[in-house]
Formats: structure tokens, C-alpha cells, sequence
């Protein structure tokens, strides 16, 4: 939830403001919180998942939903951190299930365009800002890891998230979400 965050200081207001033909606020809007009280706050936020879909129990009701969905034919559930160990595995994983077919000599080109590094390198192409609500599009793909909220966090934070987590996730998900 931190790159949620992150991202949201990435976006140009004023410029969503006209857009979505919104009034101009009445004076500055509160500071946003230090990252780490942040995400004290989101752990313990009690919105409606319906109402505030990027709150914690938002976030776990849409995962719990595709976990749900994970064994029908038209839906492949893909962990960011099998992308970093095995791009070219999980590539060729998705290629296999899609039935699409590629040389093999073909292989290093996509894969290595896939990369973090290959991506940021075209960051404005590719995270396709035509609204101009980015202020930098090398800032979408921020860091390439994930965990960054984990860090913030003590031992006893980190098991009262899992906590929080657990009333509202299935545990098998879970151990996939949180390995």
C-alpha cells in the first residue's frame, strides 16, 4: 500500500480537478501524514470496502475475490515477486496458458523489455498518461521490489497488520500475499 501512497503524490490535482470539472477547493487540503503513521492508519482504517476500496478490508475483499476465481480456465493469478525470480519462466508460464506461440530466439527481446529496468527506460510510453495527470511517469514504476510497507513497520505493527489481515483474507491467500 505504500507505492498506493507514493503514487498518489505523483498525480497532478489540480490537473484531475479540471478534468473532472470539480470546484477549486477552499484552501489548501491537510497535510498528508509521514509515510509510516499512514500506514498505522490504513492497518487500522475501518471504510467500507465498497465505499473506500483501497482501505485494508477493500484491498482483501477484491484479493479474496480473484482468490476465489483462481481455478477457473480465463483467470491467472501472477505474484510480483515470481516476476522478479523467473520473468522469463512466468513469461513463458502466461505464453503457454494464452496458447501463444514464440521462437525460441524471440525469447530475450520481450523478456528483457519486461524487465523493471527495461520498463522505467520507457515509462512515458508505456504508462499511457494521455490525460497529462502524471507528474513524472519514471515515478509510476517507482522502486521494483515489494515489501516497502514492511519495513516501516515494528514486530508487534507487523503482526497486528496480520492480524487485521487475517479477519478478513483467507489464510491460504494470505501466505501467498505476505512469503
Amino acid at each position: 500500500m505504500r507505492s498506493r501512497l507514493e503514487q498518489g503524490d505523483n498525480i497532478d490535482r489540480e490537473r484531475v480537478r479540471r478534468l473532472t470539472g470539480r470546484p477549486e477547493p477552499d484552501g489548501p487540503g491537510a497535510p498528508r501524514p509521514p509515510v509510516r503513521e499512514w500506514l498505522l492508519g490504513w492497518i487500522d482504517g475501518e471504510a467500507s470496502r465498497f465505499e473506500q476500496m483501497d482501505s485494508l478490508p477493500g484491498l482483501m475483499w477484491h484479493l479474496a475475490d480473484a482468490w476465489a476465481r483462481r481455478d477457473r480456465h480465463n483467470v491467472v493469478l501472477v505474484h510480483y515477486d515470481d516476476l522478479k525470480n523467473d520473468l522469463e519462466g512466468e513469461m513463458r508460464r502466461l505464453a503457454l496458458l494464452l496458447d501463444a506461440e514464440a521462437p525460441e530466439d524471440a525469447w530475450p527481446v520481450p523478456v528483457e523489455a519486461a524487465t523493471f529496468t527495461g520498463m522505467r527506460s520507457r515509462a512515458h510510453e508505456l504508462t499511457s498518461d494521455t490525460s497529462g495527470i502524471l507528474k513524472d511517469s519514471a515515478a509510476f514504476l517507482r522502486r521494483g521490489t515489494s515489501g516497502s510497507g514492511r519495513e516501516l513497520l515494528t514486530g508487534d505493527e507487523l503482526a497486528h497488520y496480520r492480524d487485521r489481515a487475517a479477519r478478513t483474507a483467507p489464510p491460504d491467500l494470505l501466505d501467498r500475499l505476505h512469503r
